[in-house]
C-alpha cells in the first residue's frame, strides 16, 4: 500500500496545511510511498489512478460522495478523512490521522464494499445516465406545487400518489435525505434500496423497503411547475413531465477502508442519533 492518492477539498483546507500535516504522516510511516495529489476530484481518471493502492479522501462527506463516484469504476479503495463538519462517512478525523496510516501500513484494517446505484433518465429519444453512492432525489422546486408520480418495481405497478418527491437510497444513503423524510436506518454493507416518499398527499403511502437487484420505475405523470432529479445532492437535472427514470443497483461498487477498530453503531450513535448539540443551542 504504497501508492498512494489524495483527493483534497481545497475550500475546506485553503492554505493546505491539513495536506502538508497528511504528507508528512504518510512519509513518516511509508517512507517508499508516492503520493499523488488531486484537487476537487479534478484528474480522477483510470491513467492517473490505475497504478494507486488506494485514495484519501481529504474532506467532508461530500467530497467522499464526489471521489466514490468517479473512484468506483477502477476498483481503487477510498479512505475518508473529515476535515469538514459531521463526518458521517469518512474513516477519520483528520488529528487521528497518524494512528491511521499507520494501522493500514501495518495491514489492520478491512475493505468494505458498498452498493451504488444507477439512475438512467429517458426523455423523448435521448437517455442520460448518472451513478451515485447515497441516492437518487426527485423534487420540486423553490415554490413549486407537488407533482403526480407513478411507481413499478421490477415492472411490476406498485403505487401512484401525489408528493413533493421521492427519495431512492441505498443503505449508505440510509442515514442522509431518506432519514430526514422519515425512511428507516439500513446497515450500511446490505444490499438494499428503500422508496421513500417525500411529504405525501396520502397517509397510505410509507417508505418500501426491497431488494438491491431489484428495478426501479418512476414515472412523472403530471408537473405543475418544476421538477428536478438529483444524485447525491451534488448533480442535477430538470425533469419533463413524461420523463421516465430508471433506478438500478450499480455493476460497480464503493470500496471504502474501514480499520480494524471501526465501530459503526458507536459513529451511528456520535453523529446520527443522539446527536443533540443543534437542538441545545450549541455553534
Amino acid at each position: 500500500m504504497k501508492n498512494i492518492g489524495i483527493n483534497i477539498n481545497t475550500e475546506k483546507d485553503s492554505k493546505g496545511a491539513i495536506l502538508d500535516s497528511i504528507k508528512k504522516n504518510i512519509k513518516r510511516t511509508i517512507a517508499d510511498s508516492n503520493i499523488t495529489i488531486f484537487e476537487n476530484t479534478l484528474g480522477l481518471n483510470k491513467k492517473s489512478v490505475e497504478k494507486l493502492d488506494f485514495i484519501i479522501s481529504l474532506g467532508g462527506d461530500g467530497t467522499l460522495l464526489g471521489t466514490a463516484r468517479e473512484m468506483s469504476k477502477y476498483s481503487v479503495p477510498i479512505m475518508g478523512v473529515n476535515i469538514g463538519n459531521l463526518g458521517f462517512l469518512t474513516e477519520v478525523e483528520s488529528s487521528d490521522f497518524y494512528y491511521a496510516i499507520k494501522s493500514i501500513s501495518q495491514g489492520n484494517y478491512k475493505i468494505e464494499e458498498r452498493i451504488m446505484l444507477e439512475c438512467t433518465i429517458e426523455s423523448g429519444n435521448t437517455s442520460k445516465k448518472y451513478i451515485c453512492l447515497n441516492d437518487v432525489v426527485l423534487s420540486k422546486g423553490a415554490l413549486s406545487r407537488m407533482a403526480k408520480y407513478e411507481i413499478f418495481i421490477d415492472d411490476k405497478f406498485y403505487s401512484s400518489f401525489t408528493a413533493d418527491g421521492v427519495i431512492v437510497s441505498t443503505p449508505t444513503g440510509s442515514t442522509a435525505y431518506s432519514l430526514s423524510a422519515g425512511g428507516p436506518i439500513m446497515y450500511p454493507n446490505l444490499k438494499l434500496m428503500s422508496i421513500t416518499p417525500i411529504c405525501p398527499h396520502s397517509l397510505g403511502i410509507r417508505t418500501m423497503v426491497i431488494d438491491g437487484k431489484s428495478k426501479v420505475n418512476i414515472n412523472l405523470k403530471k408537473k405543475y411547475e418544476s421538477i428536478f432529479l438529483t444524485v447525491d445532492g451534488q448533480q442535477s437535472q430538470e425533469l419533463k413531465e413524461d420523463d421516465k427514470v430508471t433506478v438500478s443497483m450499480s455493476g460497480d461498487v464503493c470500496k471504502l477502508i474501514k480499520l480494524d477498530n471501526y465501530d459503526y453503531f458507536d459513529i451511528l450513535r456520535r453523529k446520527i442519533t443522539s446527536r443533540t448539540k443543534e437542538c441545545e443551542g450549541g455553534k
